[in-house]
């Protein structure tokens, strides 16, 4: 079976949560599946060139899940956004709007070197405020977006955009499986 109609199928729509009207995707039958997990890893490592980037910055929570693999599969340096206050040492911050509230994301200062190329990892695109805030880390820090990657996508909401925005091109963001509605 193609893999966007099995995480069509295994990825569960929880409603009102965490807040009335908020159509929540959880990804972690996703998780619970080795297979599956062996094949979504792959097929994000297939949507990026190896070349096109010199680290990988996984989003808390679940992008750390993700792109720490694919820093592993390609031998890559790679290095985690935190929220506020997790970081033990000297961090940059950046705060954003998110689907259901403000918030805000850390990275070390000295994570990315100045002019690496990054490749950003996190499960979920929705209103881009998390990858948005993400991207201007990176580029804070001296650093260039190469490329972004999601588990899923939700087109119904501005993220794309929102990342174009940002300077990130349309052809270097890449999601697995789109959900145009709720």
């Amino acid at each position: 079976m193609e893999l966007t109609a099995i995480l069509k199928q295994r990825i569960r729509t929880i409603p009102d949560f965490p807040k009335p009207g908020i159509a929540f995707k959880d990804v972690t039958p996703v998780f619970q599946d080795p297979a599956l997990m062996h094949r979504v890893i792959a097929a994000l490592c297939a949507a990026q060139h190896p070349e096109s980037f010199d680290f990988v910055g996984g989003i808390e929570a679940r992008g750390l899940i993700l792109g720490a693999p694919i820093a592993h599969t390609y031998g890559k340096p790679f290095f985690p956004f935190r929220k506020p206050g997790k970081l033990p040492w000297k961090a940059l911050r950046e705060s954003f709007d998110k689907e259901y509230g403000r918030d805000a994301i850390e990275i070390h200062a000295d994570a990315v070197p100045p002019g690496a190329r990054v490749l950003i990892v996190d499960d979920l695109l929705a209103t881009g405020g998390t990858a948005a805030a993400a991207a201007r880390l990176v580029q804070r820090a001296g650093g260039v977006v190469a490329g972004m990657g999601f588990l899923v996508e939700l087109t119904f909401l501005p993220g794309r955009r929102i990342l174009q925005g940002e300077g990130v091109a349309d052809e270097r963001i890449a999601s697995l499986v789109a959900f145009a509605a709720g």
